[in-house]
């Protein structure tokens, strides 16, 4: 079972916005896409036009940097983000990263779509993105990560995100989670990594990732802690 320490506690809220989101969503699954629309069509503090489960950007680049850099082979390197959601992982990836990249943020609400689409075209008073390479893309696209078919062939990318994805997923049964994982491998390159963000154990998360990795390797480095969490990022690579 997907642990919802960090889903329930570590968003990048104010502490009385966060405690009122704890408790609905205490006793619902998290794989149901009402609930989604529901979240992401709520107002946002202040002018901050993102919400990160977990931790965003800032907090990742650390570990996201060197793949990007690495995997220059591929100009631009392709990045798919399952599940983002209204994170900043798409939109600090694109405005950050000084090489080309080319990502797909995917996620089946409409609501986080069309929200991130404004983001980016400068929508809700907000200044349009700019890349931090002249030739970087970025694209949002509403899916179902369990079934990327529609979206890109098999080993499309060399990178692909999954941020609280599974975690979310796994609320409504393994098996769901399990072809989540499936349909990431699928469409990662031979040589790509994949990444999962989550605040599960290695002692859980670790023996999922290894029975269905189609014979890759299986990694795990710590995260933060953030807010007084640790966060584990598990990497599924092939080889380099």
């Amino acid at each position: 079972m997907a642990s919802l320490r960090g889903t329930l506690h570590s968003a990048t809220l104010a502490a009385g916005t966060r405690r009122a989101l704890a408790g609905s969503l205490a006793g619902s699954c998290l794989a149901d896409r009402c609930l989604w629309d529901k979240l992401h069509a709520q107002p946002r503090l202040g002018s901050i036009p993102t919400f990160d489960w977990f931790f965003g950007y800032e907090e990742a680049q650390g570990l996201l940097l060197p793949l990007l850099h690495g995997g220059r082979a591929a100009c631009p390197l392709r990045v798919l983000d399952v599940g983002c959601g209204t994170s900043s992982l798409c939109t600090g990836i694109y405005t950050k990263c000084p090489h080309p990249v080319d990502v797909l943020g995917l996620d089946f609400s409409p609501v986080a779509v069309a929200h991130m689409n404004s983001l980016l075209e400068g929508g809700q008073g907000q200044t349009p993105l700019n890349p931090g390479h002249p030739a970087s893309r970025l694209h949002f696209m509403q899916a179902d990560a369990q079934n990327l078919e529609p979206v890109a062939s098999s080993g499309s990318f060399q990178l692909v995100l999954d941020k609280g994805t599974w975690d979310a997923v796994a609320r409504g049964g393994l098996p769901g989670a399990h072809q989540l994982l499936s349909e990431c491998l699928r469409v990662l390159s031979p040589q790509g990594t994949l990444i999962q963000f989550s605040d599960e154990d290695p002692d859980v998360r670790l023996p999922c990732l290894e029975q269905g990795s189609q014979g890759r390797t299986v990694t795990v480095q710590e995260l933060g802690p953030f807010r007084g969490i640790t966060y584990f990022a598990y990497l599924v690579q092939g080889s380099h």
